[in-house]
């Protein structure tokens, strides 16, 4: 039973280190900005990888690649972490990180359409079943009645809803690249060229903005590091990391699917961290993710 679902066991724990990293994210973002987090927690994944690496392979650096994997991966990491992941922070300022995390939902559609043309994988009557009622469950936490008619809108900032939408997009992308990219490479070392591609990227953003000075200052704040250190721990290691395990293990339609529960995972941490008020219809569609999840699981 676990190892037929083994996929699907790797994309829930993406999505639980996920939750943990957008909280811990917000956090510090809103402390020293979206861009000196991003390119801070890259720098802490990338010391807390290579420390893993060189335990677990006797390697610090991926040395052993092919130029097929650090092609691909380099590009991967490129759109995912300097692309998806630089809009998709600027949304937890916008709008924050549980709605962004709605959004995000957007994610398993065009995940399983790019996995389709690109790599031609296929999802099952089950798996689309799976995936359409996880998706309508977040969509009734995202989308409120308007008052003055009949018809639906966005509860939040179109601002901050477009950079989530770029996000979903730079993550689907990032997901379907990865996976052509690793095959049957050590996650942990697939993960790494990751890093450093989005590592590299950021730096190419710094000097284009000059934001080496404001830099300086964020690396300092004590109040900013400790959710930096978490939220780098939890996504770009070990989040990462998992989810590249359920791209080898089940199609990247299914693994992204489960992963977009992560804004039901996050209420608790709405409620208890940043004192959010949660309605009833929210935990309904709380639910019917959780039925959708489910259907992945055991069908």
């Amino acid at each position: 039973m676990i190892q037929s679902h083994l996929g699907e066991i790797y994309s829930f724990i993406t999505a639980i280190c996920w939750t943990v990293t957008a909280v811990s994210f917000e956090l510090a973002g809103k402390k020293i900005g979206s861009l000196s987090v991003n390119y801070i927690r890259l720098i802490i994944g990338f010391i807390l990888i290579s420390l893993i690496t060189t335990f677990s392979r006797g390697m610090a650096l991926p040395l052993d690649a092919s130029s097929h994997e650090w092609i691909w991966l380099s590009i991967s990491g490129f759109v995912g972490f300097v692309i998806g992941d630089l809009f998709l922070f600027q949304s937890f300022l916008e709008i924050g990180s549980r709605i962004s995390m709605l959004i995000m939902a957007l994610v398993p559609p065009i995940t399983a359409f790019l996995g389709f043309i690109t790599i031609n994988e296929v999802i099952t009557i089950t798996d689309f079943l799976g995936m359409v009622i996880t998706i309508f469950g977040i969509f009734v936490v995202v989308l409120v009645r308007n008052p003055e008619g009949n018809n639906f809108k966005l509860s939040r900032s179109i601002k901050g809803i477009t950079y989530a939408f770029i996000g979903a997009l730079g993550q689907s992308s990032g997901l379907v690249l990865s996976k052509i990219g690793m095959g049957s490479y050590n996650p942990f070392a697939a993960t790494q060229i990751r890093i450093i591609a989005g590592l590299i990227g950021f730096t190419v953003v710094f000097i284009f903005m000059k934001g080496w000075d404001k830099l300086k200052v964020d690396i300092k704040n004590k109040e900013a590091l400790k959710p930096l250190f978490w939220g780098s721990l939890f996504g770009p290691v070990l989040g990462v990391t998992a989810s590249l395990l359920a791209v080898r293990y089940t199609t990247t339609g299914v693994s992204s699917t489960i992963t977009s529960i992560s804004p039901v995972l996050i209420i608790p941490f709405s409620i208890y961290v940043f004192k959010e008020k949660v309605s009833p219809k929210e935990i309904f569609g709380a639910i019917i993710s959780v039925i959708g999840v489910s259907v992945l699981f055991i069908l």
